[in-house]
């Protein structure tokens, strides 16, 4: 995994790491107190998202999205009306909670109850295919389409494209495998397992790039930044850029996913969901 002080803003060179630098990127092995407070049976739980109560939202099997509390008591479950595969759930938001459905091309919206509040119908509005979305703080939708390596922007009131980046110069001539996308503390990031983490600001300007390979997605708590890989979540702050390792409660072989929220951790098996706390 490459040193995170070889992140670089555009158009420069990484500098000469310093030893002071090397020492504070230095990873720092920690062995949180990890409580198991409740097991939750779900059979090959797909992609999830906390809201910034602790609420969190999984999809199962059959695309079905549960809600549950922080402590991982059920709360609801939304059941699609047609079937679809949910690529992506966006739930900081809070209010509304984003659900992508990529072979249908579609983005539905729901209530903090997991209610149906809208739905857009993305072949109507984008000449191509989207590969990942999001939902930005004002309630507008990024997503990247990836027909035309693009990263753009709607108002979902009025539906038009109101920001539109062109990625082909910063991509080059690699394959990107673009996997995840996410707005955090007015900054944008994209997540090609490929060429790493692609930082935007909140108007869709290019800022940077974090080298992490191999990512299919991330999450945020506090000022870090966290990931799964080599057996451990890695976190990396996104400010002093220092990175320190959480170990694992379970083996890593049966990890498929870590969530982190402020009291709570949530670790997703092959059986199931595993709420851990802090």
């Amino acid at each position: 995994m490459p040193n995170p002080a070889s992140v670089a803003p555009p158009g420069q060179q990484p500098a000469p790491v310093q030893n002071t630098a090397v020492k504070a990127a230095e990873t720092a092995a920690t062995a949180p107190a990890w409580t198991l407070v409740r097991s939750v049976a779900l059979p090959k739980p797909g992609v999830a998202s906390l809201d910034r109560r602790g609420t969190l939202y999984v999809a199962d099997a059959q695309n079905n999205v549960h809600q549950y509390g922080p402590d991982g008591q059920a709360l609801n479950t939304y059941s699609p009306p047609q079937p679809g595969h949910v690529a992506q759930i966006e739930a900081w938001n809070t209010t509304k909670i984003l659900v992508f459905y990529d072979d249908r091309q579609q983005l539905l919206l729901l209530d903090r109850f997991v209610a149906p509040i809208s739905q857009l119908n993305l072949l109507d509005l984008l000449d191509g295919t989207a590969r990942a979305t999001t939902l930005a703080p004002d309630d507008r939708i990024w997503l990247l389409n990836e027909s035309d390596l693009t990263l753009r922007q709607f108002d979902p009131t009025q539906p038009r494209n109101t920001r539109s980046t062109p990625l082909d110069l910063l991509i080059g001539r690699s394959k990107p495998d673009f996997r995840f996308l996410r707005e955090y503390q007015n900054n944008l990031y994209l997540v090609d397992r490929v060429n790493g983490i692609y930082v935007f600001d909140n108007l869709g300007n290019y800022r940077k790039k974090l080298p992490f390979l191999g990512l299919n997605t991330v999450g945020f708590r506090g000022d870090e930044l966290y990931y799964l890989a080599e057996g451990a979540v890695q976190l990396f702050h996104l400010y002093n850029l220092t990175q320190r390792t959480l170990s694992l409660p379970v083996p890593a072989a049966d990890v498929r996913q870590v969530l982190l929220g402020e009291t709570y951790a949530y670790v997703f098996t092959a059986a199931g969901i595993q709420v851990y706390k802090l």
